[in-house]
């Protein structure tokens, strides 16, 4: 019976061990503020519309003043599209979600650069990533589905339930890269 008691706590110490090797540790981990804990396209069928959204959990206590200020990629071209949030301390979170976009390809990434910012101005943290999406801006319907906060169908639709309109304008994506 003690071998095997032996076995699992040496098991146990070796998981372990492992463990505690896969965490942030030295230069790399110390001093940062937030990681990503989310991040994911939204396609609002109803509206009519995808953004970008992610989420930041703080590691560390959050200060007043700090801002997260996002800077997406845009889809279809152009300037990136920036986001500044106010931190909020007492919040478990920081969500961070852009504008409307446009011309979204599938499986295709798209940066994303987070900079984390003092009542000051001054960088604190940054951070960089690359999301993808596994639909295209193809799959949403021409109009927003619904008009009010009632569900009340658009009545331009009337007669096309899934929301396509022949000859409806497409947005310009010859920009998107």
């Amino acid at each position: 019976m003690s071998r095997k008691i032996l076995r699992l706590v040496g098991a146990a110490l070796v998981a372990a061990t492992m463990l505690s090797a896969c965490r942030d540790t030295g230069r790399d981990g110390e001093g940062r503020l937030f990681e990503i804990s989310g991040k994911l396209f939204v396609f609002n069928y109803r509206l009519a519309r995808a953004t970008y959204v992610v989420t930041l959990r703080p590691l560390q206590p959050m200060q007043e003043g700090q801002v997260a200020v996002a800077s997406f990629q845009n889809p279809a071209g152009g300037e990136p599209l920036v986001v500044e949030q106010k931190v909020w301390p007492k919040l478990g979170k920081v969500s961070l979600e852009s504008p409307a976009l446009f011309c979204i390809v599938k499986d295709k990434p798209y940066a994303i650069s987070i900079s984390i910012k003092d009542a000051d101005g001054a960088v604190l943290q940054k951070i960089d990533t690359t999301l993808m999406s596994t639909q295209d801006q193809s799959v949403l319907p021409d109009r927003p589905l619904v008009i009010d906060q009632l569900y009340t169908p658009n009545p331009e639709l009337a007669g096309h339930p899934d929301g396509k309109l022949p000859g409806a304008p497409k947005p310009d994506c010859s920009k998107a890269g």
